[in-house]
Order: C-alpha cells, then structure tokens, then sequence
C-alpha cells in the first residue's frame, strides 16, 4: 500500500526539502504550532523528532533542542496527544525519528499503531539494528502502512545497502558523512559516495541529510540525490527567529527561492 511518502517521490522526483523539528521544543506546546507553520510553507517533508537523553548520532543543536524539550515535560505519550488532530489540517507527509530505547519503553505495537492512528506516514530509528527491524517491526510497519526509513552511510558497503535497499520503504536516507547532525564539515561534499549511491540504480529514493545548512549546501547534494534532510539549521534558527508561520515561511523560501 501506498502512503503520503510513496506519492511525494512519485511525483516530485527533485529538490525535495524535508526540515527536521523537535517535539516540544522550543516550549512544550509548540508542536502544532511549527506543523501549522510547516503546512502554510512551501516544504515538502516533515521529520518530528522524538526527544531522547542520550542522543548518540545527533550534534548539540539538537541535542540541546532534546533536552529542552524532556525538561519542558515532552514524552512520547504526550506527543501522540498532540499530534491527534494532524490530519486535519496537513497533508503533507510527516515522519517520526527518535531512538529505539523510548519506543521499546512506549511498546513496539502501540507505537506503530499510534503512528497509523494519527497520520504519521513513516519512521526513522537510526539506532535499530536492522535484524531486529526485521524480526520485530517489519510486520507491523507493513501492516499499519507506515514506512521504515533505514540508513546509510559513506562506509556502508554495497552489499549491505542492497540489503537496506530492500528493507527500505519510502526512502533511504543517506548520511552525508561519519559525523553528527549539524556538522558543517560533512558537507565537504563527498561527492564520489554520493555517485556510487546514485550509480547503483536502488529502488528507493534517497535524501541526503547532516550538515546540509544553505542554499549551497541544499542545491550541490540535489545533484546527486532526490532531495536534502535540515535540522540542526531550521532548529537554530526557530530559537533565534521566533515559530511565527512567517518566520517558517522565510526559512523554507531561503532554500527553494
């Protein structure tokens, strides 16, 4: 079954911005707030982040913005809480990424069926081993339509990411280098990684995210790719322009104007 995922890169193959936001950051009510923004704006892709303590792949823009959050009261419960009226008034489609230890705590079924129940078209967890993705998420996701989004990075051999290429659905998203989030210096541009992902004709798309912070930055991996994953940049600058649907507007359009 096709979801909100599917259809996006079947019909925008291009250029395809997807930002990245934490839950309940920068106040604990703001969730709603950012996606209604997001809605009036021009991006094509949501990624709500889950916030967790121990956030090993993530720099300290969003490391921060997580731990903010948890200190402001955001739990996983609470977010589905207010994420409950989401599809009334977006389409757009919405991922969750967070880390496996809080979704193993919420319960593995209730959490994809929570995704299923409030619209959430995908999921990221770039801590799951992909054995385990198999034996104990894979039915599940298949079952509730919601998409399982794997990774791979610039040591992933080719092997493997025929493996993940089947066990991905929706997109892959490829790490732009071994760095974390918000790192300027992944985007030296590796791009031969880049050309032997784009060379190997995989069957699902790919976004390239970490470091991607400008036009520049967003505009050279689009060459090699379906599209760019921001963060860590739109995250700084809601804390520095404000969560107004206009703030979000002028981020969004200094990307893709």
């Amino acid at each position: 079954m096709k979801n909100r995922i599917n259809t996006l890169f079947e019909t925008n193959k291009q250029n395809i911005l997807s930002l990245y936001f934490t839950a309940g950051y920068p106040n604990l009510d703001d969730t709603l707030t950012i996606l209604k923004g997001l809605e009036e704006s021009d991006v094509d892709l949501i990624e709500i982040g889950i916030p967790y303590s121990d956030p090993l792949a993530d720099g300290p823009v969003i490391q921060e913005s997580g731990g903010q959050a948890i200190e402001n009261g955001m739990t996983l419960k609470l977010l589905f809480e207010q994420l409950e009226s989401l599809r009334t008034f977006t389409q757009k489609p919405i991922i969750l990424m967070g880390y496996l230890n809080v979704v193993l705590q919420f319960g593995e079924s209730l959490f994809i069926e929570k995704c299923a129940q409030v619209g959430i078209d995908g999921i990221i967890l770039p801590d799951m081993p992909l054995h385990y993705f198999q034996t104990n998420f894979k039915e599940l996701c298949e079952k509730n339509n919601v998409s399982n989004i794997l990774l791979v990075t610039p040591e992933t051999s080719a092997e493997r990411i025929q493996v993940i290429d089947r066990n991905s659905s929706g997109f892959i998203y490829l790490v732009s280098s071994n760095s974390i989030t918000g790192s300027t210096n992944a985007m030296t541009f590796q791009t031969d990684y880049y050309k032997r992902i784009q060379d190997m004709k995989l069957n699902n798309p790919h976004l390239i995210g970490f470091g991607v912070h400008d036009k520049n930055s967003f505009e050279t991996v689009c060459q090699y790719s379906s599209g760019a994953i921001i963060g860590s940049a739109f995250i700084k600058y809601l804390k520095e322009n404000g969560i107004s649907g206009d703030s979000i507007t002028t981020f969004v359009n200094g990307f893709i104007n």
